[in-house]
């Protein structure tokens, strides 16, 4: 026996609900469908049967405007004659039957055998003796249903007879029904193996959905490597292509977070074991307490700029990272330049200023611009040559830093960018947190552009943001 749960669970099967959704829509279409034979076959029926009670009234008119019968007197002066010949020439079509009516009594009929409802002392026949119009009805009694023509005859004027042709249906509608239930027979047992081949077929279309359910719950932090096989086109094939991709960002969002924790791990055991060293070895001594002081501020300086700047590179994926504005590119070059100088002592030189106007967050790429510079003045000498320039070319603005220092390696090149990573020169004056060239990257790709870098050994290097000048944040 199937308890609850296990109904409830079956139930919430997106097999099952396809298959009763398309068994209701079945049935639904079916039974639509029996409807419309079966109004359609009694249509035909009733057509077909008027039709014919009108063609025996035309032989009638026939009959009686032939005027070589019964020795050639008119037929239409005689109506007993003419009824006479009427029965004994035309035969009538299975359940038809032909009245004759004269001087508003019965007269004769096409057969002894009648049935109960058209015997002679019937009331449907009692109300023919009465009629003098031409009528086509239909009488529907618990005998059977009959449906009938009546056709006055008229002499000099004068309505001196009645034929009736008249039809029982009662066997014909039966027949159909009985189509009518074999026709439903047949379109339930189509509906029963329809059903069990749609179950089947919903089988195999929802399998990938079974094994991205399968992967998605076997699925940790431990282990981001489950994969489904992509079989076919359509819009499983698509959610199947986008759990994938999905799987493919989560582990390499997961990736980089273990190797990001493990490189903060790294990056603040230094300085907490030199702070905590200096503490537990400082004496009484005021000068000696003074400089462990001075030290300890400091690497917690250090600590506070590196805890900064994570913090900036967490914001840089959001959409509140920058505040966007129009300025003038040729003063906001001219502030930078301003800005930089100050670095260190360097023989800096402005290489071109562009003009125009561009859509930017001025603190976030001044803050870029001053990280590239400070990284220019850690690897270069007094002596060094640093240039700063702008320009504006095929609807980007470019911005670059370029120095004449000792350049970078090809193997470091790209390298650089990732967060904790340095390259290894001898002319490195300070020991940054290496986040610098990483926060540049996060704030130009927040403007929708990126930084480009050539450089060599021995030459120096130059650091480009290519941004747009449109909005980032609005479609093209």
């Amino acid at each position: 026996m199937i308890n609850f749960s296990t109904f409830t669970r079956l139930w919430s099967q997106a097999r099952t609900q396809i298959l009763v959704w398309y068994a209701i829509l079945t049935m639904s279409s079916t039974v639509g469908a029996i409807l419309a034979i079966r109004y359609t076959l009694f249509l035909e029926l009733e057509d077909r049967i008027e039709a014919s009670l009108r063609q025996e009234i035309e032989e009638f008119e026939r009959l009686k405007a032939d005027r070589n019968l019964d020795k050639g007197k008119p037929l239409a002066e005689d109506i007993a004659t003419l009824f006479d010949v009427f029965l004994s020439h035309n035969v009538p079509g299975d359940d038809e039957f032909f009245f004759t009516v004269l001087d508003q009594r019965f007269y004769d009929a096409s057969s002894r055998a009648l049935p109960q409802i058209l015997q002679p002392d019937s009331p449907l026949v009692k109300r023919w003796e009465q009629t003098t119009q031409k009528t086509f009805g239909q009488d529907i009694t618990s005998n059977g249903t009959v449906v009938y023509l009546t056709h006055p005859v008229s002499i000099k004027g004068q309505v001196k007879g009645l034929v009736v042709v008249a039809h029982i249906t009662t066997g014909e509608r039966q027949e159909v029904s009985d189509v009518i239930i074999v026709v439903t027979q047949v379109m339930l047992m189509v509906l029963v193996i329809a059903s069990i081949l749609a179950w089947l077929t919903a089988g195999r279309i929802l399998e990938p959905l079974q094994s991205l359910t399968k992967a998605a719950r076997i699925v940790s932090e431990s282990d981001l490597t489950q994969r489904i096989a992509v079989q076919g086109s359509g819009e499983v094939s698509d959610l199947t292509h986008t759990f994938n991709d999905m799987m493919d960002r989560l582990e390499k969002a997961f990736t980089s977070q273990r190797k990001f924790t493990s490189d903060l791990g790294h990056e603040l055991r230094t300085p907490i074991t030199i702070i905590r060293g200096h503490l537990e070895l400082m004496g009484d001594d005021p000068q000696e307490q003074h400089e462990t002081l001075t030290l300890v501020i400091d690497e917690l300086d250090r600590m506070s700029g590196l805890v900064n700047d994570l913090i900036l590179l967490s914001k840089a994926e959001q959409p509140s990272f920058l505040r966007l504005k129009s300025i003038a590119l040729d003063s906001f070059t001219t502030e930078l330049y301003a800005k930089v100088q100050a670095l260190a002592p360097r023989q800096w030189q402005l290489d071109a200023v562009a003009h125009g106007q561009i859509c930017c967050d001025p603190y976030r790429l001044t803050q870029a611009v001053i990280n590239l510079a400070h990284n220019a003045t850690q690897h270069t000498t007094p002596a060094d040559r640093i240039s700063l320039g702008t320009v504006i070319a095929d609807g980007q603005v470019r911005i670059w830093i370029q120095d004449t220092g000792e350049g970078i390696a090809p193997e470091d090149q790209h390298r650089i960018f990732k967060r904790f990573t340095r390259a290894h020169h001898k002319l490195r004056t300070s020991d940054g947190s290496g986040l610098g060239l990483a926060i540049v990257e996060s704030i130009a790709q927040a403007h929708g552009g990126n930084v480009q870098l050539q450089s060599s050994l021995g030459t120096g290097s130059t650091f480009t943001l290519v941004l747009p000048i449109y909005d980032p944040l609005k479609k093209q």
